[in-house]
């Protein structure tokens, strides 16, 4: 299947010397959720406005539902619709004079069922005669998506969609892109909230100082660098352990009352039987296990410190 967006060789240096962006290659298959994940300054918000058409890549090519964003500007254009960080609308105008608007702006014909549809989706119906300047800022942000729907795009970028607004508007806010998808919507957001890539993204991107670390299915990510523990609550605690037990690389927690015992979710054998048997032949009586696994949020710290350390050194 030809992907919706294909981004290849694409780096950005800007005037006065700052590379934002280093020969990134990414393709985002049509109907997925595709998050991008990385800290600020990363190099997000500069390789979405490359992709929008807002900021020109220094090297390489783009294309967008098939179309070049270069050579074919209004054509790929017409397919993106783009959710920006920053909340910049008119404050004076109404609701669906603002949504109409925008979607004049893209050259198609007034279809005021259209309008109310979308309204209706993201909860805006009911304040559809009210000024802006009179939602609150949770409302502004559904606006926002309104106008960039209003045009019918077939992808839709969500830069840090749901910054500032409270836990259940942004519980609603995923429900609303899960529909969008649905609908046929490719999905790209940027985010600091991890639990929001965990929650809704099939493919996670990690970006940093500009280049792209890695790009995989998200549950495949979790399962290649997810790290599981089990936590062992003993019966009485330990000074230290036998020197036969170092091998299993254990933790001592708890004041010597808790082992932690760290194992690869890839390996054919966890190593968990062997350590049991051995804590038995010592003696060392345990009344409770606890298995926990990486979240997503431990995964993309490491992640992010690995690289720049590789950077670092290669510095």
């Amino acid at each position: 299947m030809q992907p919706i967006i294909s981004v290849q060789g694409v780096g950005k240096t800007y005037a006065g010397g700052f590379t934002a962006l280093k020969s990134v290659d990414l393709e985002i298959t049509r109907g997925e959720i595709f998050a991008l994940l990385g800290p600020n300054g990363a190099g997000k918000t500069t390789l979405i406005s490359i992709i929008c058409g807002i900021v020109n890549a220094t090297n390489g090519r783009v294309t967008a539902d098939g179309h070049d964003i270069q050579r074919e500007f209004r054509a790929a254009r017409s397919k993106i619709g783009l959710v920006p960080q920053e909340l910049s609308t008119d404050s004076f105008e109404s609701v669906w004079a603002t949504v109409n608007f925008s979607r004049g702006l893209f050259g198609k014909a007034p279809n005021p069922e259209y309008i109310e549809k979308i309204l209706r989706q993201l909860s805006l119906w009911e304040k559809k005669d009210s000024r802006i300047m009179a939602l609150s800022g949770g409302m502004k942000r559904r606006v926002m998506i309104a106008k960039a729907l209003s045009h019918e795009p077939s992808i839709l970028f969500l830069d840090e969609p749901t910054a500032g607004v409270d836990v259940e508007l942004r519980r609603d806010m995923w429900e609303m892109v899960r529909g969008l998808r649905a609908n046929g919507v490719t999905v790209i957001l940027t985010t600091h909230y991890i639990e929001e890539a965990e929650e809704m993204a099939d493919r996670i991107g990690v970006i940093n100082g500009g280049e792209l670390v890695l790009v995989e299915d998200k549950h495949t990510l979790m399962r290649k660098l997810g790290k599981k523990q089990l936590a062992i609550q003993l019966q009485s605690p330990v000074a230290a352990l036998p020197e036969s037990l170092h091998e299993f690389a254990l933790e001592v927690a708890d004041e010597g009352n808790q082992l932690i015992y760290t194992f690869d979710t890839q390996r054919e054998q966890t190593g968990i039987a062997d350590l049991l048997r051995a804590l038995n032949q010592h003696g060392i009586e345990f009344k409770d296990l606890h298995s926990s696994e990486s979240s997503l949020e431990e995964i993309f710290v490491n992640l992010v410190h690995q690289n720049q350390s590789e950077r670092q050194q290669a510095g």
